[in-house]
C-alpha cells in the first residue's frame, strides 16, 4: 500500500466492516499503516455496564513538544437496506471520481487524509520536530462511553499532554475550504410527564387528560424562545422529539402522557442555569388552565438526564489562524468558523487542549451510497500537510507539552 495516498488508505479502512460497536480490523489496519510511518501503538479495550466493549487506539510519533493530536472514530453507522447501494458498502469501489463506502466522508476519509498527509511530511522531510499523536476511537457513533472520553483519560494519566488537536469530521457542508467547527452548543436531554386520570372518552368530566396540560407545557418550554444567540452561537433551540401515552384504544383518555425532548444550547447557558430555567417555565405553565378550564394546576415533572455536554468554544489562534491559512493556500477559500451542528467527540478533547474540527463534505455521510470525491481526498490531504508544516514550524523548538 502506498501510504501517501489517500484512495488506497480510505480503501483498506472501507473494507473494515467497523459498524459500531464492531471493529471489523479497522484499528488493526489503521495501526499498521502508523506503525510503517514510526509510530508506537496502544490498542486498548474499554468496557461498562450496560454497554457493548470497544476497542480503541492511542499511537504516537516523537517524544518530545510542541504536540498535535489527531482524533476522530473508525466506527461506521449500519448500511441500512444493503440492496438499495448501487456499489457494496464495504467494497471501496471507485466509480465517475468517487468512492463508495460506508464511513467514506464520516470518517475514514479523513484519517485516511491525515494519514497520506503525515506520510508526505515524512517522505519529504522526515517527522516532525515535535510530536504527533491519533486518538482513534470505536465509539463515536454508539453511546460514546467506552471510547474518546475514557481514552484520553487514559492517555493523560499515563502522562500524555497535548499542545492542540484537530478532529476530522466531515465539517464542510457544499466544499472544501467552507467551514471549520471552532466550538459546538452543548446538549441537554429531558423527559416532561404529566399525571392525568384515566377513564372513557365519552365522559370527560370523570376523567383529565394528560394530553391536554402536556400541549399546555409544550406551549411553555417553546414560547418565547430561550434566547437569541450572540456572535459566537446561533440561538438555543429545545426540540421535542417524542411523544407517547402508551394508550392503543382510541375510546379511552389515557393515565399518562410522557413527551421527550433535547436542547442545543449555547454559551449563554450552563446545563445547570438551563435546567433550572426549563423547570421554571414548567411550574409557570402548569397553572395555566385554558385547556382544562377548572381544573387544578397540571401535575407534572420534568426530569433530565445525567449525562449532558456542555458548550464550548476554541480561542487558539496558533490553532485556527494556521489552519485556516493553509485552507485558503490550498482551496482559494476563507473558512467559516462556526459552532453550528450537533456535538462531537471534541467536547471531551477541549478538556486537555484546544481543539478545533475539519475535515470532508458531510453532504453523503449516514446516507445510502454515502460517497467521497477523490479529488476532495486530495484536497483534505493536501490542507492538512500544509497545516502540519507550518504548525510545527512556528512552535519553539522543544516547547510545549510532552
Amino acid at each position: 500500500m502506498k501510504l501517501t495516498d489517500p484512495t488506497q488508505t480510505l480503501a483498506a479502512l472501507i473494507r473494515c466492516p467497523s459498524v459500531t460497536p464492531e471493529d471489523g480490523g479497522a484499528l488493526a489496519t489503521l495501526a499498521e499503516m502508523l506503525t510503517a510511518l514510526g509510530f508506537s501503538n496502544e490498542l486498548i479495550r474499554f468496557s461498562d455496564a450496560g454497554t457493548p466493549d470497544v476497542d480503541n487506539l492511542y499511537s504516537r510519533l516523537g517524544s518530545a513538544g510542541p504536540h498535535l493530536m489527531f482524533a476522530g472514530h473508525t466506527d461506521v453507522v449500519p448500511v441500512g437496506d444493503a440492496a438499495a447501494w448501487s456499489h457494496g458498502p464495504f467494497d471501496a469501489e471507485i466509480v465517475d471520481g468517487e468512492m463508495y463506502g460506508r464511513g467514506a466522508v464520516d470518517m475514514k476519509g479523513g484519517i485516511a487524509c491525515f494519514v497520506s498527509a503525515l506520510a508526505r511530511l515524512i517522505e519529504r522531510n522526515g517527522a516532525p520536530k515535535g510530536s504527533v499523536s491519533l486518538l482513534i476511537t470505536g465509539d463515536e457513533e454508539g453511546p460514546s462511553v467506552n471510547g474518546t472520553e475514557k481514552l484520553i483519560a487514559h492517555a493523560a494519566r499515563k502522562g500524555e499532554r497535548w499542545d492542540a488537536a484537530i478532529v476530522g469530521e466531515p465539517t464542510n457542508p457544499d466544499q472544501m475550504g467552507d467551514m471549520i467547527k471552532i466550538g459546538r452548543r452543548g446538549s441537554l436531554s429531558g423527559t416532561l410527564t404529566v399525571e392525568g386520570v384515566q377513564g372513557h372518552v365519552a365522559y370527560p368530566h370523570l376523567a383529565d387528560n394528560p394530553l391536554r396540560g402536556l400541549v399546555t407545557l409544550v406551549d411553555g418550554l417553546l414560547d418565547p424562545p430561550l434566547d437569541a444567540g450572540n456572535d459566537r452561537f446561533p440561538p438555543t433551540n429545545l426540540e421535542f422529539t417524542s411523544i407517547d401515552t402508551g394508550n392503543p384504544a382510541t375510546n379511552v383518555i389515557a393515565a399518562r402522557a410522557t413527551a421527550r425532548f433535547n436542547v442545543r444550547f449555547n454559551d449563554i447557558w450552563t446545563a445547570d442555569s438551563l435546567a433550572d430555567e426549563l423547570r421554571r417555565r414548567v411550574d409557570l405553565a402548569a397553572g395555566q388552565t385554558r385547556l382544562r378550564p377548572g381544573r387544578d394546576p397540571v401535575r407534572c415533572r420534568v426530569e433530565f438526564d445525567s449525562r449532558t455536554s456542555p458548550s464550548f468554544l476554541t480561542r487558539d489562534e496558533a490553532l485556527i489562524g494556521t489552519l485556516s491559512d493553509a485552507i485558503v493556500e490550498a482551496t482559494g477559500r476563507t473558512p467559516a468558523l462556526s459552532t453550528t451542528g450537533g456535538t462531537s467527540d471534541a467536547r471531551f478533547i477541549k478538556d486537555y487542549c484546544p481543539v478545533v474540527e475539519f475535515g470532508l463534505v458531510g453532504k453523503t455521510m449516514h446516507m445510502v451510497n454515502e460517497r467521497v470525491a477523490l479529488a476532495d481526498l486530495e484536497s483534505l490531504t493536501g490542507i492538512y500537510e500544509l497545516f502540519l508544516t507550518r504548525w510545527f514550524d512556528q512552535q519553539p523548538s522543544g516547547a510545549g507539552a510532552r
